[in-house]
């Protein structure tokens, strides 16, 4: 029979365990990976910038973890269109570029905190029907491991010109 007696004093916790008593720091952590630095994770923002805009679908991949989830900023869902894992987030990166072979992304603004980011920017694109469109946008990213995990999308709906 095993008898459990918890006690807190300061920093250490107590433990009996069937007349063997252990000591454990309370404030100890499990070990968890440390968290990429910002300034890498802002460098690695501006490469996914540079890569969206020279259209480059295994440059983008290469930056993503490979459960990575894009929401787009259009769709039937409330989170709009939801891409889970590599080849879905693929096949919905080719389609932005299907949609607007033209598209550019401009005067791209970095921020990076902790395991999240945020990249500010102006997007132009023509759709194939001519219809041109310029919009202000920002993605909300959550990292994991030096890489994106989540890209979140938002931007105005103005009507195409």
């Amino acid at each position: 029979m095993e008898t459990l007696v918890y006690m807190r004093s300061q920093a250490m916790l107590i433990v009996l365990v069937g007349g063997v008593t252990m000591l454990h720091s309370a404030s100890a952590r499990p070990i968890q990976p440390k968290p990429a630095r910002p300034a890498a994770l802002v460098n690695l923002l501006e490469r996914f910038a540079d890569a969206w805009n020279r259209h480059d679908l295994d440059a983008l991949m290469s930056m993503m973890t490979p459960d990575g989830v894009f929401e787009a900023s259009a769709g039937n869902e409330v989170d709009g269109q939801r891409s889970e894992g590599q080849q879905a987030v693929r096949a919905a990166y080719a389609a932005v570029f299907d949609t607007f072979p033209n598209a550019h992304w401009a005067n791209a603004r970095h921020f990076v905190n902790g395991n999240r980011g945020v990249s500010e920017w102006t997007f132009t694109g023509t759709q194939k029907d001519g219809k041109r469109v310029e919009v202000t946008g920002c993605d909300l990213f959550t990292f994991r491991d030096g890489k994106i995990a989540i890209k979140n999308s938002y931007r105005k709906n103005r009507p195409a010109m």
